[in-house]
């Protein structure tokens, strides 16, 4: 009796695996179809948008100059974070050898941090 049991259980849990698996095989293969979908509807726009004009080429320098603009200011303002670092607290220039006696100490004196 339990040998059945036994089986029905480790059918059921394969079951209940394939079941899962079909789910997730199906969702990866749904989000495949929309991108196709996707790329084959944005493929024709792209080709029309391929023809160069007299207007894009100025577009593009604004463009440019814009980016050029934008990383020019990134970089000043990273120069000027970093020109003045914080100074160290004063804590920093004791050691941890220093530290843990101080905690020591503190410990067997009955100072505790409340």
């Amino acid at each position: 009796m339990t040998k059945r049991v036994y089986m029905n259980d480790i059918s059921l849990a394969l079951q209940i695996t394939a079941i899962g698996m079909g789910l997730v095989f199906g969702a990866i293969l749904i989000l495949w179809l929309m991108m196709t979908l996707l790329t084959a509807l944005t493929a024709d726009r792209e080709s029309v948008s391929d023809s160069p004009e007299a207007g894009s080429v100025s577009s593009n320098n604004i463009l440019a100059q814009a980016a050029a603009i934008g990383v020019a200011m990134a970089m000043a303002e990273q120069r000027l974070s970093s020109a003045h670092p914080l100074p160290e607290p004063p804590t920093a220039i004791v050691s941890a050898w220093q530290l843990g006696m101080r905690t020591r100490q503190m410990t067997q004196k009955g100072g505790r941090h409340k």
